[in-house]
């Protein structure tokens, strides 16, 4: 498993209270689309390491948060800054696309 899977009880001090710009990807293990997108998330862990923060949240492990944050479908990627929803994206986006979201972040 990935170290940018974090819990539901995670989320409010890796997400809410964070000081940079965060990306968290909403999945689960079954769901094809998010196999398509997983290996774009952990890229953009990498490329964007020291300035803003990319996690995964298992959302059969998080359905109370999931259902909080009114996700529907997945994946689901959210944008946060100040602790604020900025942005999201519902399905299978490009790496590209995404990096250039969290560059507006920055």
């Amino acid at each position: 498993m990935s170290e940018l899977v974090i819990a539901a009880e995670d989320f409010d001090s890796k997400v809410k209270n964070a000081q940079q710009p965060v990306l968290v990807d909403f999945f689960a293990d079954w769901c094809g689309p998010c196999k398509i997108v997983a290996p774009v998330i952990e890229q953009l862990a990498k490329d964007f390491a020291g300035k803003a923060a990319v996690y995964k949240i298992n959302t059969d492990n998080a359905q109370a948060l999931a259902t909080s944050l009114g996700i529907r479908g997945i994946p689901t990627l959210i944008f946060f800054k100040g602790g604020q929803e900025v942005n999201r994206v519902v399905g299978v986006t490009s790496a590209e696309n995404l990096a250039a979201e969290l560059n507006k972040l920055l």
